[in-house]
Protein backbone atom coordinates (compact mmCIF):
# COMPACT_ATOMS: atom_id res chain seq x y z
CA UNK A 1 0.00 0.00 0.00
CA UNK A 2 1.46 3.10 -0.94
CA UNK A 3 -0.78 6.06 -0.22
CA UNK A 4 -0.58 5.70 3.38
CA UNK A 5 -1.68 8.85 4.21
CA UNK A 6 -4.74 10.64 2.56
CA UNK A 7 -6.18 14.11 3.12
CA UNK A 8 -10.12 14.58 2.43
CA UNK A 9 -11.24 18.07 1.55
CA UNK A 10 -15.36 18.07 1.50
CA UNK A 11 -17.60 20.76 0.96
CA UNK A 12 -19.81 19.14 3.57
CA UNK A 13 -19.90 16.20 5.66
CA UNK A 14 -23.19 14.46 7.46
CA UNK A 15 -23.98 14.54 10.46
CA UNK A 16 -22.83 18.04 10.32
CA UNK A 17 -25.14 18.89 7.60
CA UNK A 18 -28.36 17.34 5.97
CA UNK A 19 -27.88 14.10 4.09
CA UNK A 20 -26.70 14.36 0.45
CA UNK A 21 -24.49 12.10 -2.14
CA UNK A 22 -21.31 14.16 -0.96
CA UNK A 23 -22.35 14.36 3.02
CA UNK A 24 -23.17 10.82 2.52
CA UNK A 25 -20.05 9.59 1.10
CA UNK A 26 -17.93 12.42 2.76
CA UNK A 27 -19.02 10.66 6.36
CA UNK A 28 -18.40 7.04 5.15
CA UNK A 29 -15.52 7.45 2.53
CA UNK A 30 -12.80 8.34 5.94
CA UNK A 31 -13.75 5.92 7.99
CA UNK A 32 -13.71 2.90 5.16
CA UNK A 33 -10.53 3.99 4.03
CA UNK A 34 -9.07 4.69 8.05
CA UNK A 35 -10.57 1.12 8.39
CA UNK A 36 -8.25 -0.02 5.56
CA UNK A 37 -4.94 1.07 7.18
CA UNK A 38 -4.25 3.96 6.26
CA UNK A 39 -3.88 7.26 8.00
CA UNK A 40 -6.81 10.35 7.35
CA UNK A 41 -7.28 13.59 8.40
CA UNK A 42 -10.91 15.10 6.91
CA UNK A 43 -11.98 18.92 6.39
CA UNK A 44 -14.99 20.76 5.28
CA UNK A 45 -16.56 24.42 5.53
CA UNK A 46 -17.46 25.59 9.05
CA UNK A 47 -20.85 26.88 7.46
CA UNK A 48 -23.13 28.92 10.21
CA UNK A 49 -26.08 26.23 10.06
CA UNK A 50 -23.85 23.71 11.65
CA UNK A 51 -24.89 23.63 15.42
CA UNK A 52 -21.71 23.70 17.23
CA UNK A 53 -23.08 23.05 20.94
CA UNK A 54 -25.31 19.88 19.14
CA UNK A 55 -21.91 18.73 17.61
CA UNK A 56 -19.39 19.39 20.15
CA UNK A 57 -17.45 21.93 18.05
CA UNK A 58 -14.38 23.70 19.78
CA UNK A 59 -11.42 25.86 18.60
CA UNK A 60 -8.25 24.81 18.05
CA UNK A 61 -6.44 27.53 19.61
CA UNK A 62 -2.91 26.46 18.53
CA UNK A 63 -3.99 26.03 14.52
CA UNK A 64 -5.80 29.46 14.82
CA UNK A 65 -4.93 33.11 14.68
CA UNK A 66 -3.30 32.97 10.81
CA UNK A 67 -4.97 35.82 8.46
CA UNK A 68 -5.43 34.99 4.55
CA UNK A 69 -5.17 38.07 2.59
CA UNK A 70 -7.74 37.75 -0.21
CA UNK A 71 -8.64 40.29 -2.77
CA UNK A 72 -6.10 42.68 -0.54
CA UNK A 73 -8.03 41.87 2.72
CA UNK A 74 -7.15 40.34 5.55
CA UNK A 75 -9.46 37.34 6.86
CA UNK A 76 -8.68 35.75 10.46
CA UNK A 77 -8.64 32.03 9.45
CA UNK A 78 -10.42 30.10 12.62
CA UNK A 79 -10.14 26.19 12.90
CA UNK A 80 -12.28 24.05 15.38
CA UNK A 81 -12.45 20.24 15.51
CA UNK A 82 -14.98 18.00 16.28
CA UNK A 83 -15.14 13.70 16.63
CA UNK A 84 -17.24 11.30 15.30
CA UNK A 85 -17.28 9.10 17.93
CA UNK A 86 -18.79 5.87 16.04
CA UNK A 87 -15.71 6.08 13.29
CA UNK A 88 -13.02 7.26 15.95
CA UNK A 89 -12.03 10.05 13.63
CA UNK A 90 -11.80 13.86 13.72
CA UNK A 91 -13.52 16.75 11.53
CA UNK A 92 -11.73 19.66 11.18
CA UNK A 93 -13.63 22.44 10.21
CA UNK A 94 -12.34 25.78 8.52
CA UNK A 95 -14.01 29.27 10.23
CA UNK A 96 -14.22 32.97 9.36
CA UNK A 97 -16.69 34.93 10.18
CA UNK A 98 -17.14 37.43 6.95
CA UNK A 99 -17.53 33.65 4.69
CA UNK A 100 -18.94 31.12 7.03
CA UNK A 101 -21.26 32.41 9.44
CA UNK A 102 -24.63 32.95 7.24
CA UNK A 103 -27.59 30.65 7.87
CA UNK A 104 -27.14 28.51 4.89
CA UNK A 105 -24.13 26.78 3.00
CA UNK A 106 -23.35 27.94 -0.73
CA UNK A 107 -26.87 29.70 -1.20
CA UNK A 108 -29.25 32.09 0.57
CA UNK A 109 -33.33 30.54 1.49
CA UNK A 110 -34.69 32.13 -1.59
CA UNK A 111 -31.34 29.51 -3.37
CA UNK A 112 -29.44 32.49 -4.74
CA UNK A 113 -25.69 31.62 -4.66
CA UNK A 114 -23.73 34.08 -2.58
CA UNK A 115 -21.47 36.56 -4.82
CA UNK A 116 -18.70 35.61 -2.96
CA UNK A 117 -18.37 31.84 -3.34
CA UNK A 118 -15.55 32.84 -5.21
CA UNK A 119 -13.75 34.17 -1.86
CA UNK A 120 -15.38 31.42 0.04
CA UNK A 121 -13.66 28.84 -2.03
CA UNK A 122 -10.20 30.55 -2.33
CA UNK A 123 -9.87 30.65 1.57
CA UNK A 124 -11.22 27.22 2.23
CA UNK A 125 -8.79 26.05 0.08
CA UNK A 126 -5.94 27.89 1.47
CA UNK A 127 -7.21 27.82 5.40
CA UNK A 128 -7.44 23.72 4.61
CA UNK A 129 -3.74 23.30 3.16
CA UNK A 130 -2.06 26.40 5.29
CA UNK A 131 -3.53 24.27 8.55
CA UNK A 132 -2.17 20.50 7.27
CA UNK A 133 1.21 22.96 7.21
CA UNK A 134 0.61 23.50 10.82
CA UNK A 135 0.13 19.80 11.71
CA UNK A 136 3.27 19.00 9.83
CA UNK A 137 1.25 16.36 8.47
CA UNK A 138 2.47 15.27 4.94
CA UNK A 139 -0.49 13.77 2.91
CA UNK A 140 0.03 10.92 -0.13
CA UNK A 141 -3.03 11.36 -1.44
CA UNK A 142 -5.78 14.46 -1.47
CA UNK A 143 -9.21 13.64 -2.52
CA UNK A 144 -11.35 16.51 -2.72
CA UNK A 145 -15.09 16.12 -2.78
CA UNK A 146 -17.78 19.04 -4.06
CA UNK A 147 -16.82 21.92 -6.54
CA UNK A 148 -15.70 24.06 -3.40
CA UNK A 149 -12.17 22.59 -3.41
CA UNK A 150 -11.77 23.19 -6.92
CA UNK A 151 -9.21 25.03 -6.39
CA UNK A 152 -7.13 22.95 -4.08
CA UNK A 153 -4.89 20.91 -7.11
CA UNK A 154 -3.97 24.34 -8.40
CA UNK A 155 -2.93 25.78 -5.41
CA UNK A 156 -0.65 23.32 -4.23
CA UNK A 157 0.96 23.10 -7.73
CA UNK A 158 1.69 26.47 -8.40
CA UNK A 159 1.37 28.35 -4.83
CA UNK A 160 2.27 25.40 -3.19
CA UNK A 161 4.90 23.56 -5.59
CA UNK A 162 8.28 24.35 -3.06
CA UNK A 163 6.07 23.30 0.28
CA UNK A 164 7.82 20.30 1.87
CA UNK A 165 4.48 18.75 3.31
CA UNK A 166 2.29 19.41 0.02
CA UNK A 167 4.44 19.50 -3.22
CA UNK A 168 4.49 15.71 -3.25
CA UNK A 169 0.75 15.15 -3.11
CA UNK A 170 -1.45 13.78 -5.72
CA UNK A 171 -4.66 15.11 -5.96
CA UNK A 172 -7.80 13.04 -6.77
CA UNK A 173 -11.08 15.57 -7.64
CA UNK A 174 -14.68 13.63 -7.38
CA UNK A 175 -17.10 15.49 -9.68
CA UNK A 176 -20.62 15.61 -8.18
CA UNK A 177 -24.06 16.15 -9.59
CA UNK A 178 -23.60 19.76 -7.45
CA UNK A 179 -23.52 22.22 -10.65
CA UNK A 180 -23.84 25.69 -9.57
CA UNK A 181 -25.96 28.19 -11.67
CA UNK A 182 -24.58 31.67 -11.15
CA UNK A 183 -20.91 32.09 -12.23
CA UNK A 184 -18.28 32.77 -10.22
CA UNK A 185 -17.29 36.63 -10.65
CA UNK A 186 -15.39 36.88 -13.75
CA UNK A 187 -12.40 38.49 -11.35
CA UNK A 188 -11.70 35.20 -10.23
CA UNK A 189 -8.78 34.45 -12.92
CA UNK A 190 -7.30 37.96 -11.28
CA UNK A 191 -7.41 36.79 -7.79
CA UNK A 192 -5.72 33.53 -8.87
CA UNK A 193 -2.92 35.17 -10.94
CA UNK A 194 -2.19 37.45 -7.79
CA UNK A 195 -1.85 34.07 -6.14
CA UNK A 196 1.00 32.54 -7.97
CA UNK A 197 -1.26 30.65 -10.83
CA UNK A 198 0.03 30.90 -14.52
CA UNK A 199 -2.03 32.80 -17.21
CA UNK A 200 -1.46 28.91 -19.01
CA UNK A 201 -3.58 27.61 -16.42
CA UNK A 202 -6.08 30.47 -16.17
CA UNK A 203 -6.99 30.42 -19.99
CA UNK A 204 -10.29 28.74 -19.43
CA UNK A 205 -11.37 30.32 -16.33
CA UNK A 206 -10.84 33.62 -17.54
CA UNK A 207 -13.96 32.87 -20.11
CA UNK A 208 -16.10 30.70 -18.30
CA UNK A 209 -16.30 30.84 -14.76
CA UNK A 210 -19.67 28.48 -14.68
CA UNK A 211 -19.83 25.31 -13.01
CA UNK A 212 -18.19 23.50 -16.22
CA UNK A 213 -15.03 26.31 -16.65
CA UNK A 214 -14.57 25.68 -12.72
CA UNK A 215 -14.37 21.61 -12.77
CA UNK A 216 -12.29 21.94 -16.21
CA UNK A 217 -9.98 24.15 -14.33
CA UNK A 218 -9.77 21.03 -11.62
CA UNK A 219 -9.72 18.38 -13.94
CA UNK A 220 -6.49 20.04 -15.71
CA UNK A 221 -4.59 20.17 -12.33
CA UNK A 222 -5.98 16.80 -10.80
CA UNK A 223 -3.25 13.95 -10.83
CA UNK A 224 -6.86 11.71 -10.77
CA UNK A 225 -10.40 12.37 -11.15
CA UNK A 226 -13.66 10.24 -9.87
CA UNK A 227 -17.10 10.41 -11.56
CA UNK A 228 -18.54 10.59 -8.63
CA UNK A 229 -22.79 11.20 -9.07
CA UNK A 230 -23.99 8.76 -11.28
CA UNK A 231 -25.21 11.26 -13.50
CA UNK A 232 -23.08 13.97 -13.95
CA UNK A 233 -22.78 17.49 -16.48
CA UNK A 234 -22.14 16.02 -20.54
CA UNK A 235 -19.76 18.71 -20.98
CA UNK A 236 -17.27 18.02 -18.22
CA UNK A 237 -17.89 14.33 -19.15
CA UNK A 238 -17.04 15.29 -22.30
CA UNK A 239 -13.91 16.96 -21.08
CA UNK A 240 -12.31 14.45 -18.69
CA UNK A 241 -12.27 12.05 -22.07
CA UNK A 242 -10.27 14.27 -23.67
CA UNK A 243 -7.45 13.50 -20.98
CA UNK A 244 -6.32 10.04 -21.38
CA UNK A 245 -3.34 10.93 -19.73
CA UNK A 246 -5.01 11.68 -16.40
CA UNK A 247 -6.45 8.45 -14.40
CA UNK A 248 -10.06 8.11 -14.49
CA UNK A 249 -12.81 6.00 -12.61
CA UNK A 250 -16.00 6.06 -13.74
CA UNK A 251 -18.93 6.16 -11.15
CA UNK A 252 -18.96 3.38 -8.04
CA UNK A 253 -22.19 2.43 -7.03
CA UNK A 254 -22.60 2.73 -3.06
CA UNK A 255 -21.94 -1.55 -2.79
CA UNK A 256 -18.11 -0.87 -4.56
CA UNK A 257 -16.95 2.73 -4.09
CA UNK A 258 -15.03 2.06 -0.78
CA UNK A 259 -12.53 -0.37 -2.22
CA UNK A 260 -12.19 0.93 -5.77
CA UNK A 261 -11.57 4.08 -4.59
CA UNK A 262 -9.24 2.50 -2.05
CA UNK A 263 -7.41 0.54 -4.89
CA UNK A 264 -7.60 4.07 -6.77
CA UNK A 265 -5.36 5.85 -4.45
CA UNK A 266 -2.17 3.62 -5.15
CA UNK A 267 -3.40 3.92 -8.96
CA UNK A 268 -2.73 8.26 -9.22
CA UNK A 269 0.28 7.81 -6.81
CA UNK A 270 2.16 5.30 -9.19
CA UNK A 271 1.21 7.26 -12.24
CA UNK A 272 3.22 10.57 -13.77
Amino acid sequence: MDAKKILFIAQEITPYLPESEIATICRNLPQGIQERGREIRTFMPKFGNINERRNQLHEVIRLSGMNLIIDDTDHPLIIKVASIQAARMQVYFIDNEDFFQRKHTVSDEEGNEYEDNDDRSIFYVRGVLETVKKLRWIPDVIHCHGWISALTALYIKRMYADDPCLKNAKIVYSIYNDDFKTPLRKELAQKLKTDGAKDSDLKGIKTDTSFVGLTKLAIDMADGVIQGSETINQDVLDYIATKKDTPFLPYQSPETYMDAFNEFYDVVLDSK
